[in-house]
Formats: C-alpha cells, sequence, structure tokens
C-alpha cells in the first residue's frame, strides 16, 4: 500500500473534506496541507490542480454523476460522494487516462478505508467515462437556452454566468438564439487556474529587486505587479517572507492606484480605508501617502483582519481602528477614501475554487444594503471636494452600477478611465470594470465619486 502522507491524491481528499465539512477556504488551507504531506514540486502541483479543479467543477460533476448512480446522491457517504467527484474530475477534466484515473481512485478507495465502496466507485466512474467533459456538457443542456449551456461547458451556475453576460452587456435571456460571444470568452478565463500575482511595495522593495528573486514577469499595468507565470511559491521568496513583498492581484493594485492618483484640489494629508482587512490595499495605500507626507486611517470591523491589517502595514504611518464603519466619527474629515465593499467575491472565483458554488443569488440583497449604507458613510466621511474610491471584486450590476448610481445629486460620478489609462476595452464609462480574459486580472469594479465642494 502507497504511503498516504505521500499520495497527492489523499491529501485533496483532506482538503475536500475540510471545504465541506468545516466551510474552510482551500487557497489558504492547500498549501498547508501540501506542506505537511512532504509532498515534492511535481506531487504538488498535481494536488493543486486536482484540489482547486474539483471544487471549481463540483456542481457540474455532481450534475454529471446524477445521471451514473443509481440512487440520489444525497444518500452516498460524503466521503464516498468526494471520491467520485475526484475521479470524475480526473477523468473529465486533465489529461490523466480515464482508465487511470478509475484504477486510481478505486485504489484510494480502499486505502482510505472505504473497500466496501470501492466496487461503487468503479461502476459509477466507468459510467462516467464513457463521454468527455464537452460530450457530457452538450448531453445535459441539450435544447437548453445558450446561457445554461455555457454555464455547464465552463462551470458555472447559471445565474452567474448571466450575471456576466448582463455585465459584458450581452443578453442571457433564454429566447435569445445569440452565442454570447464574449461571455463565453469571460466564463472561459474564470475556468483557469490563475496566475499568482505580487505587489512590490514602494518604500521597501522594487519591482526588479522582487523580479530578480522570484524569475517572475513585470505585471502589464501595475508599476509595482509581478506575475508568476511560471508558478512557483510565493513563501519561498525573501520579499514575501520579511512583507516588503505580498500576494495581491494586479487588478485590486490598480484600484488602490487608482484612489491615489485621482486629481484633488486642496489638502491631500487625510486618506481612510473604510473596510481595510485583510490589508493588501491598505498597505499599498500607506507606501503612496508616506511619499507625500500623507496618514492612512485603517478601519476594520473584525478584530482578526484588523492583526492582519496590523502586520501588512508594519511601520508604515497608519493608525488602524476596529468597528462598524457606518459609525465611524469624522464628518468630513478625510481626502480620499477607499471604499473595498464587502461582496460577493464572484470577480476572483479563479482564486477561490469553492466560491461559485456556495453563492446563491439570495446572497445580493443583505449585501447591496451594506454596500450602500457603507457608501453613504465613505460620503460623509470625505471633505467637500474630496474622493472616495467604491471597489468591489464583482462584476455584478447589483453590486456595481446600481450602487454607484444611487448616490445623491450632490456626488459626482468622475469618469474613472483616465486613471486606467494603460489598460484597454475600458468600456463606456465613467466607471471601470476589470475582467480576467481582457485583462488578466481579478474582475475589480471601481468608482471614482467625488463630493461637491
Amino acid at each position: 500500500m502507497p504511503d498516504r502522507r505521500a499520495d497527492p491524491r489523499a491529501v485533496v481528499l483532506d482538503l475536500l473534506a475540510a471545504v465541506e465539512e468545516r466551510s474552510a477556504y482551500a487557497n489558504l488551507l492547500l498549501p498547508r496541507l501540501i506542506r505537511d504531506a512532504g509532498l515534492d514540486a511535481r506531487d504538488a502541483a498535481l494536488a493543486t490542480e486536482l484540489g482547486y479543479g474539483t471544487l471549481r467543477a463540483a456542481g457540474v460533476l455532481d450534475t454529471f454523476l446524477e445521471r451514473c448512480v443509481d440512487r440520489p446522491l444525497d444518500r452516498l457517504d460524503p466521503p464516498v460522494l468526494r471520491l467520485l467527484r475526484l475521479g470524475a474530475y480526473q477523468a473529465l477534466r486533465t489529461r490523466i487516462p480515464p482508465h487511470a484515473a478509475v484504477a486510481t481512485t478505486v485504489d484510494l478507495a480502499r486505502a482510505g478505508g472505504h473497500g466496501r465502496a470501492a466496487g461503487l466507485v468503479n461502476a459509477v466512474l466507468r459510467r462516467v467515462v464513457v463521454a468527455d467533459w464537452d460530450e457530457w456538457s452538450a448531453r445535459v443542456t441539450a435544447g437548453r437556452p445558450v446561457i445554461e449551456r455555457l454555464a455547464m461547458r465552463y462551470a458555472h451556475p447559471s445565474w452567474l454566468a448571466s450575471a456576466f453576460a448582463q455585465a459584458l452587456g450581452e443578453q442571457p435571456s433564454a429566447s435569445s438564439t445569440s452565442e454570447l460571444t464574449e461571455t463565453a470568452r469571460a466564463l472561459a478565463a474564470d475556468d483557469e487556474r490563475p496566475i499568482t500575482h505580487l505587489v512590490a511595495r514602494p518604500g521597501r522593495v522594487t519591482r526588479a529587486e522582487l523580479l530578480a528573486q522570484s524569475d517572475g514577469a513585470p505585471g502589464p499595468w501595475s508599476p509595482y505587479a509581478v506575475r508568476l507565470e511560471h508558478g512557483g511559491d510565493p513563501a519561498r521568496i525573501a520579499a514575501v517572507r520579511s512583507g516588503a513583498a505580498a500576494v495581491q492581484d494586479e487588478g485590486s493594485q490598480l484600484c488602490a492606484l487608482a484612489l491615489a492618483e485621482a486629481p484633488l484640489a486642496g489638502p491631500d494629508a487625510a486618506w481612510l480605508d473604510l473596510c481595510a482587512g485583510p490589508g493588501g490595499k491598505a498597505a499599498l495605500l500607506a507606501a503612496l501617502a508616506a511619499a507625500r507626507g500623507a496618514r492612512v486611517h485603517a478601519n476594520e470591523l473584525h478584530p482578526h483582519r484588523a492583526e492582519l491589517v496590523a502586520a501588512a502595514t508594519a511601520g508604515a504611518p497608519v493608525d488602524i481602528t476596529v468597528g462598524d464603519a457606518r459609525e465611524l466619527p469624522g464628518d468630513g474629515r478625510y481626502d480620499r477614501v477607499l471604499l473595498d465593499a464587502p461582496c460577493t467575491g464572484t470577480g476572483a472565483l479563479r482564486r477561490r475554487p469553492e466560491a461559485r458554488w456556495r453563492r446563491d443569488p439570495s446572497d445580493l440583497a443583505a449585501l447591496t444594503g451594506l454596500q450602500r449604507e457603507l457608501l453613504a458613510a465613505a460620503l460623509r466621511l470625505v471633505r467637500p471636494g474630496g474622493v472616495v474610491g467604491y471597489v468591489t471584486c464583482s462584476p455584478h450590476l447589483a453590486e456595481t452600477r446600481d450602487v454607484v448610481a444611487g448616490t445623491r445629486p450632490s456626488i459626482v460620478l468622475d469618469d474613472a478611465r483616465p486613471l486606467f489609462a494603460a489598460l484597454p476595452e475600458l468600456g463606456a464609462g465613467p466607471t471601470v470594470q476589470l475582467w480576467p480574459h481582457r485583462h488578466g486580472t481579478d474582475a475589480m469594479f471601481f468608482a471614482l465619486l467625488r463630493r461637491a465642494g
């Protein structure tokens, strides 16, 4: 019997169990599981592909498995269902030969103490491998609207695929005969393994130094971005270990930079990050503020996230408070305010593989209400003539354009596109929506609001 500690598939099963049973975040847990198991680079890469991939595809895999199992999936023992998902993913979405995917999954069932289920696993997976992913997708969605076919093919819930289409200006209606070409590109990009992005924090490490340490490539848009196009563990990079650099999507960097570079008349000494945790944008703003003699106030609701902000901004001119941003005092005190609002996070699904199946359209009502309240607080706290950058990691119109459209007449919505001038395909403005398929970033949204002086 192989050593379970060195088996990348066993590590993946541990990951799937933790995500399902404890609502763990895969991107935070998997690196630790890999280290604890002592996997070498090759097996670590396999565990990453299988773990993140199975989670990304889970909802669709279940749809396929329902046609291959002789009972409702919720009547299977959870460990057996996880084995079936893992085996089906290997067979349908990797280069592992289907027969090998079946055999290794059956072996894994026996090694993990599920020998009585090995026959079921073998029989079900043999039914799965009679078709490939595209064939299964076509079978399941035959005669259904284009948007549902795209959602199945690219492993997204249909409601989310529809939201992407609407944000891109395409019509996902049931009667539409359009092929939704750009929506297909967006969903395909969202279903790919992401490249890790780093930020070289100004004043602590240069991008050239970070490039030399990381063997990465310069990000095309942010002057501080490095992309690890060949993979690798960021924790092995000296600048990351010291806090001089960090993992941060280039789109996130661009939003912080846009607020910092927005034209501003009058004083420019007091900046506020209203919802600062876990601290990536706050750290970049603090470095930029320090160079101008400004100071950043970082507020965070949750104490444990405030500790992360403190770690990210150590040594920078930052004041940290813990509390509800809607109750923060200091009306008209700040020159620049960043509101990185709590949202569905559907713009970063590539990096949070389990998230697409955890979210539901019913989540939107509470979130959009909170977003409007936080934006009202930001506009109260900024001085006349000052600017607010409203940011979400979501392309959903309810969380983006609809929120900023509801502000009062004394608030001017500036054209934010000049602050992202190097980027193509920014649309008609005045807001900016970034996309993985257009810009290689998370689907970040940015709006620049100015309080009338």
